[in-house]
C-alpha cells in the first residue's frame, strides 16, 4: 500500500496559512503531512520562512488525524541536538503520537545564520550521527551526559516524554548517508526516485523500514500559468541536492538558475490539471519502492484550490492506480 502526503512548505506561505492548509489537507483525505524547516526561502519570489516548529505545534492542535513530520530538520548547526530532542518530544505529546522526526545534514542556506561556518559533507555526516545518538539517548529518559567530537551535553533530561518516542527518519542522497540511515533510522527519506538509494538503505540495516519520498507539482487550470509559477518559485530544484546544500542564500540560487528555462522546469515538474501527468510523475517513486510519497504544490496562495482539486481528482486517481 502506498500512502500519499501533503507538504506544508514553509518557504511559500505564512504560519497561519500553513496551519489552515494542513487542516484542509486532513479533511481532503491526505494520508500524512510533512513540513520543511527553513530559515530562508530558496528564492526571493517564494517570500516566506516562518519557524517550522511553532507551525507544527499549532498544526498538532488544529488537526486530529493526519500524521506530522519534519522534512527535514538539521539537528547539527542551527539547532543543538539536545534542543531538537526536547522539541520533538513535546510535539509528539501535542500530536498524541502522530509525529515523526525527519532529520538531515542540512543546507548552508539555513545553517549559515548562526555563524559557525559550513563544514564539508563528510563532517556533516559525522555531526548528524552524533546528533542522532544524543537525541535517542534523551528519548530514553534519565539524565544524559555526552562529550563527543562535535557536541557536549551536560546533565540534560527531558521532563515531558511521550509514551512512544517519535520515529526518526534520515534523508539520504548517496552511499554514505544510506549507510548512516540504515544503521540509525526508523525510516528513510528521499527526494529522488532512485531504487539504488533504497537498496543501499536496506543493505545497511533498513530492510523492511518505511521510505518517504517527495516531489514538486504545480497544479493550475491553466497549464502556462502553472509553468510560469513553477519557473518563478521552484527553478532552484534543477540544481540537485549536492549543489543546493552548498549555496548560502536566495540570491545565490537566483544567480545559479538564471539560465534555467520554463521548458526545463516543465520537464521535471508536472504542471496543469491533467491527473494523468501527476500519476506519471509519481510512478517512478512507487516503482523505486517508496512506501509514502508527499507532493509539494508550488505556490502558497494556490493551496486551498489545489487541495480541493486533489480531494476530487488527484487522490482518487492515485488510489485507483495503486489500490490498497
Amino acid at each position: 500500500m502506498v500512502q500519499f502526503g501533503y507538504t506544508m512548505m514553509t518557504e511559500q506561505a505564512g504560519p497561519r496559512d500553513l496551519v489552515d492548509h494542513v487542516v484542509l489537507a486532513e479533511q481532503a483525505g491526505f494520508d500524512f503531512s510533512v513540513t520543511s524547516d527553513h530559515y530562508f526561502p530558496w528564492l526571493t519570489s517564494q517570500g516566506h520562512s516562518p519557524h517550522a516548529w511553532t507551525v507544527l505545534g499549532a498544526a498538532a492542535q488544529a488537526t486530529s488525524r493526519i500524521p506530522l513530520m519534519t522534512y527535514v530538520t538539521c539537528p547539527t548547526v542551527r539547532y543543538h541536538p539536545a534542543v531538537v530532542a526536547q522539541k520533538a518530544a513535546t510535539l509528539q505529546l501535542l500530536a498524541e503520537g502522530r509525529f515523526r522526526l525527519g532529520l538531515g545534514s542540512g543546507e548552508n542556506l539555513n545553517e549559515h545564520v548562526v555563524g559557525g561556518g559550513w563544514p564539508p559533507a563528510d563532517v556533516r555526516h559525522e555531526m548528524l550521527e552524533e546528533a542522532v545518538e544524543i537525541i535517542r539517548a534523551l528519548f530514553g529518559g534519565g539524565y544524559v551526559n555526552h562529550h563527543g567530537t562535535h557536541y557536549d551535553v551536560e546533565s540534560a533530561k527531558l521532563w515531558d516524554l511521550p509514551e512512544e518516542a517519535p520515529q526518526i527518519g534520515i534523508a539520504v542522497s548517496g552511499e554514505q548517508s544510506c549507510e548512516l540511515a540504515g544503521r540509525l533510522a526508523d525510516l528513510v527519506i528521499g527526494t529522488e526516485p532512485k531504487a539504488d538509494l533504497l537498496d543501499a538503505f536496506a543493505r545497511h540495516g533498513g530492510e523492511g523500514k518505511p521510505s518517504v519520498g517527495q516531489l514538486p507539482i504545480c497544479w493550475d487550470t491553466d497549464h502556462d500559468t502553472a509553468v510560469a509559477r513553477a519557473h518563478d518559485q521552484f527553478r532552484w530544484f534543477a540544481g540537485g541536492w549536492k549543489v543546493n546544500s552548498e549555496l548560502p542564500g536566495p540570491k545565490s540560487f537566483e544567480a545559479a538558475t538564471q539560465f534555467v528555462r520554463k521548458d526545463d522546469v516543465a520537464e521535471s515538474i508536472p504542471c496543469g490539471d491533467n491527473p494523468d501527468d501527476f500519476v506519471k510523475a509519481i510512478a517512478p517513486y512507487v516503482e523505486a519502492g517508496f512506501s509514502e510519497v508527499a507532493v509539494v504544490q508550488v505556490g502558497g496562495d494556490t493551496q486551498p484550490a489545489f487541495i480541493n482539486w486533489a480531494q476530487e481528482t488527484l487522490l482518487p486517481a492515485l488510489r485507483s492506480t495503486w489500490p490498497s
